[in-house]
């Protein structure tokens, strides 16, 4: 079994506006329905946990998941201090169920294929019998751009082979158990990662790449907004 975590409990910083990003419009339809949608006609997912605002339970049930008959969101999550203390109170409501695959997903990844979401539950498994030290499959772009690794001070250390750095991106596969403990050591250890894949390497397991293009776009800024809906119109994605 393949669950889905969508983690929608962030407030908009850097969008100006009354109203958080993720519930904002993109052509007729909130961000986090579309994010969600593209889980829900997922053959590979059962169910889906989405973290959201806790002012924001009774808005998110009535004018997202019943409003677009989001029928495999089993439950609404109240998120945490942080997109990882949000994951891991989603984490706490799955049933324990070793072996099976959690993804975890930004809600304001509105462009994320159902496709791509199918080849990476696969991805995870078939790497993983290659070798059992996989437990972990991420979405991500080589990056295209030269990358520069820059001291305090503004001052270029050095500039790194653009071959060997990838834009990580959502969603991020693993296996149950293996991401659970990661999120559990974390806190142990008073450590928070910039994603997932991170707490999972720490624990000394390997993380797979899982290839694609740069525009499954994280929505952060106007222009996002705008070239999200961009590529929606032009027929691009959903």
């Amino acid at each position: 079994m393949s669950v889905a975590i969508i983690t929608a409990a962030g407030r908009s910083t850097r969008l100006k506006g009354n109203i958080s990003k993720q519930f904002m419009n993109i052509y007729g339809k909130p961000v986090l329905a579309r994010t969600i949608e593209a889980f829900q006609s997922s053959q590979k997912i059962k169910k889906i946990y989405v973290t959201v605002p806790g002012g924001y339970l009774k808005f998110c049930r009535e004018k997202i998941i019943k409003r677009y008959s989001l029928s495999k969101v089993k439950k609404l999550v109240v998120g945490g201090s942080n997109r990882q203390e949000s994951v891991y109170n989603a984490l706490k409501e799955i049933p324990a169920s070793p072996g099976s695959v959690v993804l975890i997903h930004d809600g304001v990844r509105p462009l994320i294929a159902t496709p791509e979401i199918d080849s990476i539950v696969d991805e995870l498994t078939q790497e993983n019998k290659k070798d059992s030290n996989i437990k972990g499959v991420i979405i991500a772009a080589p990056a295209n751009e030269t990358i520069k690794k820059v001291k305090n001070n503004g001052i270029v250390e050095e500039t790194i082979p653009r071959g060997k750095v990838w834009h990580a991106q959502t969603p991020q596969a693993f296996f149950y158990e293996v991401i659970l403990d990661a999120h559990k050591k974390a806190i142990e250890d008073d450590f928070v990662g910039t994603d997932d894949a991170s707490l999972v390497e720490r624990m000394g397991w390997k993380i797979k790449v899982f290839k694609v293009t740069h525009e499954n776009i994280k929505i952060t800024t106007p222009v996002d907004l705008f070239l999200a809906e961009l590529m929606i119109t032009k027929g691009n994605t959903k």
